[in-house]
């Protein structure tokens, strides 16, 4: 055998492990669990960090402000020193549609050690502790929600007793970079943190959704949060992690009609949305930043390498290897791009949006030993010992 087989057949073998071994992170099918409608209904607050989000907020706080929930509900917008308007367009947008509560208010500048995001999160939440609520729904300014969203929530986690209820958004696809990288990206995140893991309460994997996360009240003072994680870049992976660590059940899926409005129409917007949290996902360890390269090296890209040099070159193993494996990636890749709406045409460039994710991964971490890892929005975020030895 070819060195160049040895490796086809490596691909090949980890594509059947991923396909089979990795809670069939590529079927699309997980929606929000069987619910009913509780007794009573729980009183929610809605909790929506907001920075510089003018642009978007007309498109996504209607949709909260217009919420269907038969129990009672308020919304505290948290403006994060926005320098566009943000607060006063919340207040505008309350008084010309009405609906649930809406209180604006700003927490200051951030202390050491904590994000922007999670204090303006910790000031929210400590607003919505006057109100003595059950449930959090943390979402994000760019998310726009269907008039049942929060009930339909509440019902999934009353039903099935959960602490913590999350749907991945479903993110915009209209520009020809975000049909490209966009649906990969949830691929991707699946692949890392397969829903079905995730919801089964035995298992260890953890993760949510950051853009739409209820959570019981109770839940998050036993995990301390966001205390706990007052430093996370991947606030909402950390704050999945830490409810499930105190014992509490948790669930995440893919939404129907929970969407981001926001638009990546460059690559530019696409590439700091990612660049800017991927090396704090690998623990900005080098080592994890090499192996990662390696792995997806061999996962994505030896399939097509293989495929080609076995036709040139008449190696029938790595031929076969490397269009297996080919085979299997576009066929896992076609369920996701039918729930974003798009061609499965598109399934066999999945590579080349790899070696993009590939670049721009490499990318933070550059960004990161220059002194400029997890930018975002004005504010660059220290690595977390860093920022505790400054404390």
């Amino acid at each position: 055998m070819s060195a160049l087989a040895w490796i086809a057949v490596a691909s090949l073998a980890a594509w059947l492990w991923l396909l089979l071994g990795q809670g069939f992170f590529w079927r699309t099918d997980l929606r929000l669990p069987p619910r009913g409608e509780p007794d009573a209904w729980p009183s929610v607050c809605v909790v929506v960090p907001a920075r510089d989000e003018a642009a978007v907020l007309a498109h996504s706080l209607p949709s909260l402000l217009a919420q269907d929930y038969p129990g009672h509900a308020e919304i505290f917008l948290i403006d994060d020193g926005s320098t566009d308007g943000t607060g006063q367009l919340a207040h505008e947008l309350a008084q010309r549609h009405g609906g649930l509560p809406l209180t604006v208010d700003s927490p200051g500048e951030p202390p050491a050690g904590w994000t922007g995001k999670l204090w303006a999160v910790r000031h929210g939440m400590a607003l919505a502790h006057a109100r003595a609520p059950e449930y959090l729904l943390l979402t994000d300014a760019d998310i726009a929600h269907a008039r049942d969203s929060l009930r339909e929530l509440v019902a999934a986690a009353e039903t099935g007793g959960f602490a913590l209820v999350s749907q991945m958004a479903r993110l915009r696809v209209e520009s020809a970079w975000e049909r490209l990288v966009v649906p990969a990206f949830v691929y991707f995140f699946s692949q890392l943190y397969p829903f079905r893991w995730v919801s089964t309460r035995t298992s260890r994997t953890a993760a949510a959704a950051g853009g739409c996360v209820l959570l019981r009240a109770d839940a998050a003072e036993r995990a301390r949060v966001p205390d706990a994680i007052r430093q996370a870049v991947i606030d909402d992976v950390a704050l999945a992690r830490a409810v499930k660590n105190c014992g509490g059940a948790i669930w995440l899926g893919l939404a129907d009609r929970v969407d981001s409005v926001r638009p990546y129409p460059r690559l530019h917007d696409l590439w700091r949305m990612v660049s800017r949290s991927a090396y704090a996902q690998l623990r900005h360890s080098p080592l994890l930043l090499v192996g990662t390269v390696l792995g997806l090296t061999l996962v994505y890209l030896v399939p097509s390498v293989a495929l080609v040099a076995g036709l040139v070159t008449g190696d029938t193993l790595a031929l076969v290897c490397g269009g297996l494996a080919k085979l299997v990636m576009t066929a896992t890749y076609v369920p996701m791009l039918r729930y974003y709406r798009q061609p499965p045409w598109l399934a066999p460039l999945l590579p080349v949006t790899a070696i993009l994710y590939l670049l721009m991964t490499v990318d933070s971490a550059v960004q990161h030993y220059r002194g400029r890892g997890a930018a975002w929005k004005g504010r660059t975020y220290a690595r977390p010992d860093t920022a505790l030895d400054e404390q």
